[in-house]
């Protein structure tokens, strides 16, 4: 009798050791499948995206472009012997100067051709210096290592540096900045570091992922990459971004 109930009570303990087994398995597939939809999602919104500002960037290049060109040569042809509409004339034509250079800044930040013809290297040196031209706000850019990467990790990683450029001259206010760009053991290495006026992490990742975080993060969970953001208020943002590299 008593070696009858032991057996079934082996008997039952192993049956919800399988089924529990089985319920273990079927949220670990159904986790990793749930990964995988989401990073294949987020992959095509940014596809997506990306296709739209070359969209946009190339509008901007061949249409908007030449024809405030065009409208520039009619009102520079324009004679007149009144001082006043030659003042007017003249003021119009410094107008459409800075609308011609705020266009082609946007287009090159939405399409930057740099990135394209030079690399990647050249495309961070290229954009770093136009936003201290622009900004006033100086930035070092440094390269710690020579780093070969296909085209599509390039725009993600490219895009990412952008990213953190803008939040810490427009929200970070900054005045001093530091990117670093490199590759360690098969990993590319990103570092920033600014003097902004920084803010509270935890509190702003409990509400939502404000400061471009959210496009940062997507970009980094697509590459497999991990990231190590500092920040508080009045100590400035630091970013240790790495994502490797398959070989």
């Amino acid at each position: 009798m008593e070696t009858n109930i032991y057996n079934i009570t082996i008997l039952i303990a192993c049956l919800l050791a399988t089924v529990l087994l089985f319920f273990i398995i079927s949220i670990i597939r159904y986790h990793r499948k749930y990964v995988k939809l989401q990073k294949e999602r987020i992959h095509a919104e940014i596809t997506i995206q990306e296709n739209e500002r070359k969209r946009i960037a190339t509008d901007l290049h061949d249409s908007l472009g030449p024809l405030l060109s065009s409208v520039k040569l009619q009102i520079n042809s324009l004679d007149s012997t009144s001082e006043n509409d030659q003042h007017i004339i003249n003021k119009a034509g410094r107008h459409l100067d800075e609308i011609i250079a705020n266009l082609r800044e946007i287009s090159h930040n939405l399409l930057p051709n740099t990135l394209q013809r030079k690399g990647l290297t050249e495309a961070i040196r290229e954009f770093t210096g136009n936003q201290t031209k622009r900004n006033g706000t100086k930035i070092d850019f440094y390269q710690l290592q020579q780093v070969a990467i296909s085209p599509e990790m390039e725009i993600h990683v490219f895009r990412m540096v952008q990213e953190i450029i803008h939040n810490s001259l427009k929200h970070a206010h900054a005045k001093n900045l530091q990117v670093g760009l490199g590759k360690e053991n098969n990993e590319i290495i990103i570092l920033t570091k600014d003097d902004g006026v920084g803010f509270d992490y935890e509190k702003m990742r409990k509400g939502s992922s404000g400061l471009g975080l959210k496009s940062i993060e997507s970009r980094i969970e697509i590459l497999n990459g991990t990231y190590i953001l500092k920040s508080s208020p009045g100590n400035g943002t630091s970013y240790f971004i790495k994502i490797p590299v398959k070989t």
